[in-house]
Protein backbone atom coordinates (compact mmCIF):
# COMPACT_ATOMS: atom_id res chain seq x y z
CA UNK A 1 0.00 0.00 0.00
CA UNK A 2 2.95 2.27 0.08
CA UNK A 3 4.92 3.86 2.36
CA UNK A 4 2.08 5.73 4.45
CA UNK A 5 -0.30 3.68 6.62
CA UNK A 6 -3.72 4.07 5.15
CA UNK A 7 -6.85 4.43 7.79
CA UNK A 8 -10.17 4.52 6.37
CA UNK A 9 -12.58 6.02 8.22
CA UNK A 10 -16.40 5.05 7.48
CA UNK A 11 -18.42 7.80 7.75
CA UNK A 12 -18.18 11.65 8.17
CA UNK A 13 -20.33 12.22 11.11
CA UNK A 14 -19.24 13.97 14.54
CA UNK A 15 -17.47 10.41 15.20
CA UNK A 16 -15.92 9.83 11.87
CA UNK A 17 -14.57 13.62 11.58
CA UNK A 18 -12.77 13.72 14.65
CA UNK A 19 -11.17 10.46 14.48
CA UNK A 20 -10.13 11.78 10.66
CA UNK A 21 -8.59 14.72 11.99
CA UNK A 22 -7.37 13.16 15.23
CA UNK A 23 -5.09 10.65 12.88
CA UNK A 24 -3.37 13.35 11.24
CA UNK A 25 -1.27 13.60 14.33
CA UNK A 26 1.23 11.21 12.63
CA UNK A 27 2.65 12.71 8.94
CA UNK A 28 2.78 9.11 8.17
CA UNK A 29 -1.13 8.33 8.16
CA UNK A 30 -3.27 8.57 5.19
CA UNK A 31 -7.17 9.26 6.26
CA UNK A 32 -9.35 8.22 3.54
CA UNK A 33 -13.30 9.27 4.84
CA UNK A 34 -15.66 7.43 2.76
CA UNK A 35 -19.09 9.39 3.33
CA UNK A 36 -22.48 9.39 1.22
CA UNK A 37 -23.13 13.01 1.48
CA UNK A 38 -21.23 15.98 0.42
CA UNK A 39 -21.63 18.30 3.84
CA UNK A 40 -21.38 17.49 7.45
CA UNK A 41 -24.92 17.12 9.09
CA UNK A 42 -24.80 18.74 12.39
CA UNK A 43 -27.72 16.41 13.69
CA UNK A 44 -28.26 18.70 16.59
CA UNK A 45 -30.02 21.04 14.22
CA UNK A 46 -32.10 18.78 12.22
CA UNK A 47 -35.11 20.31 14.27
CA UNK A 48 -34.37 23.37 13.35
CA UNK A 49 -33.87 22.26 9.59
CA UNK A 50 -37.33 20.95 9.78
CA UNK A 51 -38.58 24.15 11.73
CA UNK A 52 -36.49 26.29 9.32
CA UNK A 53 -34.73 28.20 11.15
CA UNK A 54 -31.38 26.81 10.23
CA UNK A 55 -30.19 24.77 7.33
CA UNK A 56 -28.17 21.80 9.26
CA UNK A 57 -25.17 21.53 6.92
CA UNK A 58 -21.98 23.07 7.00
CA UNK A 59 -18.82 22.17 4.10
CA UNK A 60 -16.25 19.49 4.68
CA UNK A 61 -13.62 22.24 3.85
CA UNK A 62 -14.46 23.95 7.34
CA UNK A 63 -14.58 20.94 9.71
CA UNK A 64 -12.07 18.30 7.75
CA UNK A 65 -8.58 18.41 8.70
CA UNK A 66 -6.44 19.15 5.10
CA UNK A 67 -5.05 15.74 3.93
CA UNK A 68 -7.81 13.99 4.64
CA UNK A 69 -9.20 12.32 1.44
CA UNK A 70 -13.13 12.63 1.37
CA UNK A 71 -14.90 9.83 -1.18
CA UNK A 72 -18.48 10.18 -1.85
CA UNK A 73 -19.39 7.03 -1.60
CA UNK A 74 -21.45 4.42 0.25
CA UNK A 75 -19.44 1.46 2.26
CA UNK A 76 -21.70 -1.89 0.94
CA UNK A 77 -19.06 -4.05 2.70
CA UNK A 78 -16.08 -5.15 4.88
CA UNK A 79 -13.46 -7.50 3.81
CA UNK A 80 -11.60 -7.81 7.01
CA UNK A 81 -9.39 -10.88 5.51
CA UNK A 82 -8.08 -8.66 2.99
CA UNK A 83 -8.23 -5.32 4.55
CA UNK A 84 -10.55 -3.63 1.57
CA UNK A 85 -13.56 -1.92 2.01
CA UNK A 86 -16.53 -2.20 -0.99
CA UNK A 87 -18.19 0.65 -2.27
CA UNK A 88 -21.82 1.31 -3.38
CA UNK A 89 -20.75 2.97 -6.48
CA UNK A 90 -17.87 0.42 -7.44
CA UNK A 91 -14.83 -0.63 -6.78
CA UNK A 92 -13.08 -0.67 -3.17
CA UNK A 93 -10.54 0.74 -0.84
CA UNK A 94 -7.81 -0.89 0.55
CA UNK A 95 -6.81 -0.05 4.64
CA UNK A 96 -4.18 -0.79 7.25
CA UNK A 97 -6.21 0.34 9.86
CA UNK A 98 -10.28 0.95 10.17
CA UNK A 99 -12.67 3.46 11.86
CA UNK A 100 -15.85 2.30 12.21
CA UNK A 101 -18.18 5.11 12.51
CA UNK A 102 -21.62 4.81 10.24
CA UNK A 103 -23.81 6.28 13.11
CA UNK A 104 -27.46 6.14 13.57
CA UNK A 105 -30.37 6.97 11.52
CA UNK A 106 -34.15 6.43 12.14
CA UNK A 107 -35.75 2.85 12.37
CA UNK A 108 -38.33 1.13 10.13
CA UNK A 109 -41.41 1.42 12.77
CA UNK A 110 -42.87 -1.71 13.25
CA UNK A 111 -45.88 0.13 13.96
CA UNK A 112 -49.10 -0.42 11.46
CA UNK A 113 -48.84 2.42 9.35
CA UNK A 114 -45.78 3.93 10.76
CA UNK A 115 -43.43 3.12 7.74
CA UNK A 116 -46.29 4.56 5.40
CA UNK A 117 -47.88 7.51 6.64
CA UNK A 118 -44.97 8.22 9.36
CA UNK A 119 -42.08 10.97 8.56
CA UNK A 120 -38.85 10.47 10.36
CA UNK A 121 -36.35 12.96 11.07
CA UNK A 122 -33.15 12.01 12.36
CA UNK A 123 -30.97 12.42 8.83
CA UNK A 124 -30.78 15.55 6.74
CA UNK A 125 -32.41 13.80 4.03
CA UNK A 126 -35.75 12.88 6.09
CA UNK A 127 -35.61 16.73 7.72
CA UNK A 128 -35.89 18.40 4.47
CA UNK A 129 -38.51 15.75 2.79
CA UNK A 130 -40.87 16.56 6.24
CA UNK A 131 -39.86 20.28 5.76
CA UNK A 132 -41.07 20.19 2.49
CA UNK A 133 -44.39 18.11 3.17
CA UNK A 134 -44.98 20.58 6.43
CA UNK A 135 -44.73 23.69 3.82
CA UNK A 136 -47.28 22.27 1.69
CA UNK A 137 -49.67 21.70 5.02
CA UNK A 138 -52.11 24.59 6.46
CA UNK A 139 -50.15 25.63 9.57
CA UNK A 140 -53.86 24.80 11.29
CA UNK A 141 -53.08 21.37 10.66
CA UNK A 142 -52.85 18.83 13.40
CA UNK A 143 -49.46 17.16 13.65
CA UNK A 144 -48.31 14.32 15.87
CA UNK A 145 -45.22 13.84 17.19
CA UNK A 146 -43.97 10.30 18.40
CA UNK A 147 -41.18 9.92 20.87
CA UNK A 148 -40.65 12.08 23.77
CA UNK A 149 -36.69 12.47 23.70
CA UNK A 150 -34.60 15.30 22.90
CA UNK A 151 -35.55 14.69 19.14
CA UNK A 152 -39.19 14.49 19.59
CA UNK A 153 -39.44 17.44 21.68
CA UNK A 154 -37.76 19.51 20.36
CA UNK A 155 -39.50 19.08 16.96
CA UNK A 156 -42.85 19.40 18.62
CA UNK A 157 -41.30 22.43 19.82
CA UNK A 158 -39.91 24.50 16.96
CA UNK A 159 -43.08 23.72 15.11
CA UNK A 160 -45.25 24.89 18.19
CA UNK A 161 -43.22 27.73 18.14
CA UNK A 162 -44.40 28.14 14.54
CA UNK A 163 -47.44 28.42 14.93
CA UNK A 164 -48.47 24.96 14.39
CA UNK A 165 -51.44 22.47 16.62
CA UNK A 166 -48.66 19.78 18.19
CA UNK A 167 -49.57 16.55 19.88
CA UNK A 168 -46.62 15.20 21.39
CA UNK A 169 -47.50 11.18 22.12
CA UNK A 170 -44.62 10.33 24.42
CA UNK A 171 -45.17 6.67 24.66
CA UNK A 172 -44.03 6.55 28.62
CA UNK A 173 -42.44 9.28 30.05
CA UNK A 174 -41.48 12.65 29.17
CA UNK A 175 -37.91 13.19 28.72
CA UNK A 176 -37.09 10.11 30.16
CA UNK A 177 -33.19 11.30 30.79
CA UNK A 178 -34.91 14.30 32.34
CA UNK A 179 -34.73 14.58 36.60
CA UNK A 180 -38.42 14.36 38.02
CA UNK A 181 -37.88 18.10 38.82
CA UNK A 182 -36.83 19.32 35.11
CA UNK A 183 -39.46 16.99 33.27
CA UNK A 184 -42.18 19.45 35.42
CA UNK A 185 -40.70 22.48 34.10
CA UNK A 186 -40.36 20.83 30.40
CA UNK A 187 -44.28 20.28 30.82
CA UNK A 188 -44.53 23.73 31.27
CA UNK A 189 -42.42 24.82 28.53
CA UNK A 190 -44.74 22.59 26.10
CA UNK A 191 -47.86 24.00 27.58
CA UNK A 192 -46.88 27.85 26.82
CA UNK A 193 -45.97 26.53 23.32
CA UNK A 194 -49.45 24.84 22.91
CA UNK A 195 -48.21 21.33 22.69
CA UNK A 196 -50.64 18.39 23.82
CA UNK A 197 -48.57 15.90 25.80
CA UNK A 198 -49.74 12.88 25.76
CA UNK A 199 -47.49 10.65 28.05
CA UNK A 200 -48.28 7.36 30.33
CA UNK A 201 -47.22 3.73 30.03
CA UNK A 202 -50.76 3.49 28.15
CA UNK A 203 -49.58 6.05 25.41
CA UNK A 204 -47.57 3.67 23.41
CA UNK A 205 -48.52 4.07 19.81
CA UNK A 206 -50.39 1.51 18.03
CA UNK A 207 -51.30 2.01 14.46
CA UNK A 208 -50.68 4.92 12.24
CA UNK A 209 -53.19 6.13 9.78
CA UNK A 210 -53.71 8.68 6.84
CA UNK A 211 -55.11 11.05 9.15
CA UNK A 212 -54.59 9.81 12.79
CA UNK A 213 -52.52 8.22 15.32
CA UNK A 214 -54.13 5.18 17.68
CA UNK A 215 -52.62 4.59 21.17
CA UNK A 216 -52.84 1.79 23.36
CA UNK A 217 -55.66 3.22 25.43
CA UNK A 218 -57.77 3.11 22.68
CA UNK A 219 -57.73 6.90 22.16
CA UNK A 220 -57.48 7.89 18.26
CA UNK A 221 -55.36 11.33 18.25
CA UNK A 222 -56.14 13.41 14.78
CA UNK A 223 -52.91 13.98 12.95
CA UNK A 224 -52.40 15.31 9.35
CA UNK A 225 -48.88 15.10 9.49
CA UNK A 226 -47.58 12.59 11.93
CA UNK A 227 -43.22 12.80 12.75
CA UNK A 228 -41.67 9.47 14.38
CA UNK A 229 -39.24 10.53 16.79
CA UNK A 230 -39.05 7.18 18.25
CA UNK A 231 -35.75 4.87 18.52
CA UNK A 232 -32.64 4.53 16.59
CA UNK A 233 -31.61 2.08 14.18
CA UNK A 234 -27.62 1.42 12.71
CA UNK A 235 -26.16 0.48 9.80
CA UNK A 236 -26.39 -3.59 9.08
CA UNK A 237 -22.66 -3.57 7.56
CA UNK A 238 -21.40 -5.32 10.89
CA UNK A 239 -23.37 -7.79 10.42
CA UNK A 240 -23.17 -8.04 6.25
CA UNK A 241 -19.64 -8.07 6.44
CA UNK A 242 -19.15 -11.15 9.33
CA UNK A 243 -18.51 -9.18 12.33
CA UNK A 244 -19.92 -9.11 15.55
CA UNK A 245 -22.49 -6.89 16.97
CA UNK A 246 -25.08 -6.61 19.18
CA UNK A 247 -28.79 -7.03 19.08
CA UNK A 248 -29.18 -3.67 17.37
CA UNK A 249 -26.51 -3.96 15.19
CA UNK A 250 -23.86 -2.02 16.58
CA UNK A 251 -20.28 -3.42 16.14
CA UNK A 252 -19.05 -5.27 19.24
CA UNK A 253 -15.63 -3.92 20.39
CA UNK A 254 -13.26 -4.36 23.77
CA UNK A 255 -13.13 -1.36 26.46
CA UNK A 256 -10.23 -0.01 23.69
CA UNK A 257 -12.97 0.24 21.23
CA UNK A 258 -11.13 -2.55 19.26
CA UNK A 259 -13.77 -4.62 17.11
CA UNK A 260 -13.50 -8.54 19.61
CA UNK A 261 -12.96 -10.25 15.65
CA UNK A 262 -10.31 -7.72 14.69
CA UNK A 263 -7.59 -5.65 15.55
CA UNK A 264 -7.55 -3.62 12.78
CA UNK A 265 -11.24 -2.57 13.22
CA UNK A 266 -11.65 0.13 15.47
CA UNK A 267 -15.37 1.60 16.11
CA UNK A 268 -16.63 4.80 17.04
CA UNK A 269 -19.91 6.77 17.86
CA UNK A 270 -23.16 5.35 17.55
CA UNK A 271 -22.26 2.49 15.91
CA UNK A 272 -19.77 0.99 18.73
CA UNK A 273 -20.99 -1.61 21.42
CA UNK A 274 -18.14 -1.40 23.79
CA UNK A 275 -17.90 -4.44 25.95
CA UNK A 276 -21.87 -4.54 25.09
CA UNK A 277 -22.96 -1.92 26.92
CA UNK A 278 -22.59 0.81 24.82
CA UNK A 279 -22.49 4.42 25.73
CA UNK A 280 -25.34 7.07 25.63
CA UNK A 281 -25.98 8.06 21.91
CA UNK A 282 -25.25 11.81 21.36
CA UNK A 283 -22.93 14.47 19.55
CA UNK A 284 -20.37 14.79 22.48
CA UNK A 285 -20.59 11.43 23.35
CA UNK A 286 -20.13 10.31 19.63
CA UNK A 287 -16.93 13.07 19.02
CA UNK A 288 -14.98 11.96 22.08
CA UNK A 289 -15.78 8.23 21.08
CA UNK A 290 -14.21 9.39 17.96
CA UNK A 291 -11.14 10.78 19.57
CA UNK A 292 -10.41 7.50 21.69
CA UNK A 293 -10.67 5.44 18.22
CA UNK A 294 -7.64 7.93 16.61
CA UNK A 295 -6.09 7.33 19.81
CA UNK A 296 -6.32 3.60 19.80
CA UNK A 297 -5.32 2.92 15.96
CA UNK A 298 -2.56 5.21 16.59
CA UNK A 299 -1.64 3.52 19.99
CA UNK A 300 -1.27 0.31 17.77
CA UNK A 301 0.92 1.97 14.56
CA UNK A 302 3.32 2.91 17.50
CA UNK A 303 3.49 -0.40 19.57
CA UNK A 304 2.07 0.68 22.26
CA UNK A 305 -1.18 -0.86 23.81
CA UNK A 306 -4.22 1.05 23.95
CA UNK A 307 -5.92 2.59 26.90
CA UNK A 308 -9.62 1.54 27.14
CA UNK A 309 -12.31 4.46 27.27
CA UNK A 310 -12.76 6.56 29.93
CA UNK A 311 -16.07 9.10 29.43
CA UNK A 312 -18.21 10.60 31.65
CA UNK A 313 -21.28 12.65 30.89
CA UNK A 314 -21.56 15.74 32.40
CA UNK A 315 -25.31 17.42 31.06
CA UNK A 316 -27.39 17.03 28.38
CA UNK A 317 -29.56 19.65 27.02
CA UNK A 318 -32.82 20.24 25.52
CA UNK A 319 -34.48 22.89 23.46
CA UNK A 320 -37.91 24.22 23.74
CA UNK A 321 -38.10 26.47 20.58
CA UNK A 322 -35.59 29.46 20.22
CA UNK A 323 -36.61 30.75 23.32
CA UNK A 324 -35.57 28.47 26.12
CA UNK A 325 -33.99 25.32 27.04
CA UNK A 326 -33.26 22.88 29.70
CA UNK A 327 -29.64 22.06 30.41
CA UNK A 328 -29.27 19.16 32.62
CA UNK A 329 -26.19 18.70 34.65
CA UNK A 330 -25.20 14.89 35.08
CA UNK A 331 -23.03 12.94 37.86
CA UNK A 332 -20.46 11.21 36.11
CA UNK A 333 -22.65 8.05 34.99
CA UNK A 334 -24.99 9.67 33.37
CA UNK A 335 -27.87 10.09 36.11
CA UNK A 336 -29.38 13.14 35.96
CA UNK A 337 -29.07 15.29 39.28
CA UNK A 338 -31.87 18.17 40.80
CA UNK A 339 -29.90 20.81 39.00
CA UNK A 340 -30.45 22.42 35.83
CA UNK A 341 -30.43 25.37 34.33
CA UNK A 342 -33.37 27.05 32.32
CA UNK A 343 -34.46 30.01 30.36
CA UNK A 344 -32.28 32.41 28.84
CA UNK A 345 -29.51 30.74 30.67
CA UNK A 346 -30.72 27.43 29.30
CA UNK A 347 -31.38 28.47 25.69
CA UNK A 348 -27.79 29.80 25.64
CA UNK A 349 -25.81 26.95 27.56
CA UNK A 350 -28.04 24.53 24.68
CA UNK A 351 -26.99 27.04 21.43
CA UNK A 352 -23.29 26.67 22.85
CA UNK A 353 -23.41 23.34 23.03
CA UNK A 354 -24.44 23.15 19.16
CA UNK A 355 -21.44 25.31 18.28
CA UNK A 356 -19.20 23.51 20.39
CA UNK A 357 -20.38 20.39 18.99
CA UNK A 358 -18.75 21.49 15.43
CA UNK A 359 -16.12 23.67 16.63
CA UNK A 360 -14.60 21.28 18.51
CA UNK A 361 -13.88 19.49 15.29
CA UNK A 362 -12.72 22.12 13.29
CA UNK A 363 -10.24 22.76 16.49
CA UNK A 364 -8.87 19.41 15.80
CA UNK A 365 -8.66 19.65 12.35
CA UNK A 366 -6.04 22.57 13.13
CA UNK A 367 -4.30 21.11 16.06
CA UNK A 368 -4.89 17.21 16.30
CA UNK A 369 -4.91 15.53 19.42
CA UNK A 370 -6.22 19.24 21.01
CA UNK A 371 -9.75 17.38 21.84
CA UNK A 372 -10.30 16.47 26.02
CA UNK A 373 -13.29 15.43 27.64
CA UNK A 374 -14.12 14.92 31.12
CA UNK A 375 -13.15 10.97 32.80
CA UNK A 376 -15.43 8.67 34.93
CA UNK A 377 -12.86 7.26 36.43
CA UNK A 378 -13.93 4.22 37.98
CA UNK A 379 -17.52 3.83 37.24
CA UNK A 380 -17.46 2.18 33.86
CA UNK A 381 -15.01 -0.44 35.46
CA UNK A 382 -17.20 -1.36 38.17
CA UNK A 383 -20.46 -1.09 35.58
CA UNK A 384 -18.66 -3.78 33.51
CA UNK A 385 -17.45 -6.21 36.80
CA UNK A 386 -20.97 -6.26 38.54
CA UNK A 387 -22.21 -7.31 34.89
CA UNK A 388 -19.67 -10.30 34.41
CA UNK A 389 -19.65 -11.09 38.14
CA UNK A 390 -15.93 -10.24 38.51
CA UNK A 391 -13.61 -7.75 40.04
CA UNK A 392 -12.94 -4.64 38.37
CA UNK A 393 -10.99 -4.68 35.35
CA UNK A 394 -10.99 -3.59 31.99
CA UNK A 395 -12.47 -5.59 29.34
CA UNK A 396 -10.38 -8.02 27.21
CA UNK A 397 -10.57 -8.24 23.15
CA UNK A 398 -10.85 -11.76 22.10
CA UNK A 399 -8.26 -13.23 20.74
Amino acid sequence: MGENIDVVVIGGGYAGVMAANRLTRRDDVAVTVVNPRSVFVPRLRLHQLVGETHDAVVDYETVLAEGVRLVLDSATGIDAATRRVKLAEGGDIGYDYLVYATGSGSPSPRVPGAAEFGYPVATLEAARRLRSVLCDTPVSAPVTVVGAGPTGIETASELAERGRAVTLVCGGALGPYLHPRARRTARKYLARLGVSVIEGSDTTVTSVKRDAVELGDGRTVASQVTIWAAGFSVSGLAERSGLRADAAGRLLTDETLTSVDDERIVAAGDAAAPSDLPFRMGAYIAGCLGAHAADTVLSRIAGDEPAPVDLSFPAMCVSFGRRTAIFQLARKNDVAVPFYFTGAAGRKLKEFSCESSVEHLVNEARKPGSHHWPKAGKHRPVVLAAQRGESAAPAARDT
